[in-house]
Parts: structure tokens; sequence; C-alpha cells
């Protein structure tokens, strides 16, 4: 297609589409926005991939600021949507329909998810086997990566929530960034330094796309896709329900960490976080527990014993205590650690960090036990879904993961008992809100630790 097929859609398009989008948008899970109805749509760029007009099927890529009722407009979160416009929907597609436009520059057609249809996902695909640009976005392909085959029957992925993924045979996944944020996203820059400095421990990003106007965004990234692989999560469930021990895959996910960590350090700048920087690590933490008591009130009684976790940082910062602080994982837990059949070695993925943190928190360089307490976190998760509720296995799993952790060269995060209790807090914290707002029924499993951390002595 040449690049005068790619358009600007008129501001009448979008507007024909809000009906639709206002009853469709909030029902996907990728949404943020739930419980706040949505306000209004505002146009960032429109990418015609295939033509919107003609016998056959049509994409409309969209980026869109979406409005919601009693928040400032400046908080529009942005997110990419992939429209799909055919005459009639076959009955296959029947789930991804998004509605029927009655009038505007495409009265009388079907519009609906495309990334549900197998023919407009693999034109995904193809524009990522060629580099270049169309309109506001740009096609890049990671140095010295094998060429990407084509006619690779695609399908999509339907156990992510924040972000939605493409399959493409057995040999690669696209994940697709829905709510998305100006500046590069740390699932693709950190990826790429790690490939570039001979890390195998996370799948190299074989090729990706960006919005470049008018502000750059990354929308998607291809990499490996592990066929067979299991995540930690699974595996420590399994373990859990067979009596097994889970030391030995404990012990190795902390020398993964600690290799990743590394290598990370040795691929991007460090900083030393001296007394201001961590007076304002922890008035950050306290500030989102305070937010967290208002939110959740069962944390209420917990507070000022919490809060104490953060003082005791900021008191050593203020004696002259500094920390090394690199970019980290940000969201790390036993989920985003893969391994593969045949005991293959473990593999790192999701290195986007918690997408309800704003970009600029995610890509700011943190001490690396904030990924340690994130892996703490998930043994206590994994521990509360077995009945009855085993702790003492996941202190084992806890104290065999650090050892790994050090063994592979890290420093012991048992020896830093301050760090590590302020930022365990500040994850269980998080999980608390968390869990209230999606899983009540879950509440149970970061109280636990609340409680566990307040009577920290």
């Amino acid at each position: 297609m040449s690049e005068a097929a790619s358009t600007r859609t008129p501001l009448g398009l979008l507007q024909s589409l809000a009906p639709l989008l206002h009853q469709w948008l909030p029902g996907q899970r990728w949404f943020a926005g739930k419980g706040c109805a949505v306000a209004g749509f505002t146009p960032v760029s429109a990418t015609e991939l295939l033509p919107l007009k003609g016998p056959g099927p049509g994409l409309l890529h969209l980026l869109v600021r979406v409005r919601q009722r009693d928040m400032p407009v400046r908080s529009a979160d942005c997110y990419q949507l992939l429209i799909g416009v055919r005459e009639t929907l076959p009955p296959a597609l029947a789930p991804a329909l998004i509605g029927h436009l009655t009038e505007g520059p495409l009265a009388g057609r079907t519009v609906y998810e495309g990334t549900r249809d197998p023919r407009l996902a693999g034109l995904l695909l193809e524009r990522l086997r060629t580099p270049g640009s169309l309109g506001p976005l740009r096609f890049d392909r990671f140095d010295g990566a094998p060429a990407i085959p084509g006619d690779l029957p695609a399908r999509p992925l339907d156990t992510e929530q924040s972000n939605s993924s493409l399959v493409y045979g057995d040999a690669y996944i696209l994940k697709l960034f829905r709510r998305i944020h100006p500046g590069p996203n740390p699932d693709l820059e950190l990826p790429l330094a790690l490939a570039r400095a001979g890390c195998e421990r996370v799948p190299v990003p074989v090729a990706w796309y960006e919005a470049t106007a008018p502000e750059p965004f990354t929308l998607g990234v291809l990499q490996p896709f592990l066929p067979g692989s299991r995540d930690g999560w699974v595996l420590a469930l399994e373990a859990l329900a067979c009596g097994r021990s889970f030391l030995g895959e404990a012990h190795a996910l902390g020398r993964v960490t600690a290799e990743v960590h590394t290598a990370l350090a040795d691929a991007l700048p460090t900083v030393k976080l001296n007394g201001p920087r961590t007076q304002q690590l922890a008035a950050a933490m306290g500030g989102r527990l305070d937010a967290a008591a208002q939110a959740v009130p069962a944390l209420v009684p917990y507070v000022p014993r919490l809060r104490s976790a953060f003082d005791a940082v900021e008191e050593l910062g203020r004696r002259g205590r500094t920390w090394a602080a690199q970019r980290v994982h940000g969201d790390l837990h036993l989920g985003q650690i893969l391994r593969g059949p045949k005991d293959t070695p473990w593999s790192v993925i999701d290195f986007e960090g918690e997408p309800a943190r704003p970009l600029t928190e995610r890509r700011r360089p943190q001490p690396a036990v904030r990924d340690v307490a994130g892996m703490l976190r998930s043994f206590d998760y994994a521990a509360r879904t077995h009945r009855p509720w085993n702790p003492a296995w996941a202190q084992r799993c806890r104290d065999a993961y650090c050892d790994g952790y050090a063994t592979a060269g890290g420093d012991d995060p048992r020896e830093e008992p301050e760090l590590l209790r302020a930022y365990e807090t500040d994850k269980a914290v998080y999980e608390v809100v968390y869990e209230a707002r999606h899983r009540p029924d879950w509440m149970p499993v970061p109280m636990a630790a609340i409680e566990r951390l307040a009577a920290f002595d």
C-alpha cells in the first residue's frame, strides 16, 4: 500500500464510531478506567493499514484519548485500537463485534476487534517483516535477527489483561500495548539492552512498531514464542499440590534474577541513592500507603507500624547510607519467568513493570531489591493457594531464592533488612488495593503479609 493510502481519519469518522466505543470500550479487560463513565474521545492518530472501503476487510489503526467523567482532562488515557471494517461479519467473528455504523463515512458497515480476525492479524506480521514507515507508524527489526517467515497462522492469546497478544504459528508472539504512554516502553527497551549485552535469559525482541507523531509511543513488540513452556507460578502450585520440594527451582530463580540484574547494570546507567533521593523514595512509599489506607479501610490500623519501614530507610539515608540504583524488571513474580520442556533454562519476560504506575516511574533506576521483594511476595501468594496454608514452604523458598541470588553475584538481600522490608511493605500495600478492587476473595493473602510486616522489629 502506498504512503498516500495512510490517512488521518477525519473527526467525523471518530464521531461516528464514538457511540459504539462508548459501549464497547469499558467492557474490554485491558481498559483501565472501569467504574468511571466515558465522557468522550479525542483522536491522536489514525492509519489505514488496509483500505476501509472495498470488497475485503479494512483495518484502521487508531490512537485515541479517552476522557472520563469526574476525572481531570489532563489524566485522559491514550489507547491503541485495531478496528476491523467489513460489510458483514462472518459467524466466526461474531464475538469480536463492536457494532454497526449507521452514519458517517462508513455508514452501513460493521466494525469489530481487528486482532480477532486471522487475516488482519496476519497483516501486522507482514508489516513487521519489512521495516519502514506508514504514516505516523514505524516498523523496525532487531539487527541480526533471522528473517521472519510469512504465512504463519495467527491466533489471539486470551490470558492477558492489560495488553493483547497474538501468536503466529509456534514461532512468535506479538504483544500489543493497549494503554500507551509517550516514550520508550520498558518491555522493548530493557530486552533490547539485554540482547545487545548478550544476556540469554530474556527472549530477544525480533521486531517492533511505534508511533512517531505527534509524540513517540511504543505500540507492539514481536518476540520468539516458547511453545510448551510453563511459568514459575504453575510449577510452584504443582509442587505444592504433590508435596514436592521447590527449593531447587527457587534457588535457580534467584540465580536468574541476579544474572539479569548484573546485565542491566552493565548495559544501562546506574545511580546512587543518597540522602535526598532516599527521602524522596520513602516519601513516595508513604504517599502510596496513605492513599491505600483511604481506599481500603482495613489497612488503617496498620499504617503507623508500616510507615516505620519507610522511616527506617529514610533515617539510614539521613545518616549517609547510600544504595545503588539501576534499571529493574519492575513487576517480577513467579508468573513472569518461563521454563520450557525438559528442564530448559528459565526465561524472564514482561519487562513492562506495573502498568498502573506512570511510565516515568517505571523507567526510573531503583535498588535491585525491588524485584527481589516482588518475587518473595510471589512465594507467599503461592503458599496461600494451598490448603492448609503452608507458610514454612514459602519461607524455605524465600531463603533458597536469596541464596541463589547471592551465589550468582548479587548482594544477599537479607543483608539489607531495612530496604527489603520497605520494598516488601510497599508491594504488599499495592497488592491490598489491587485485591480489594479486583479479587476481594484474595484479600487475606496480602493482609497476612501486612500483619507480618507491621510486627517487624
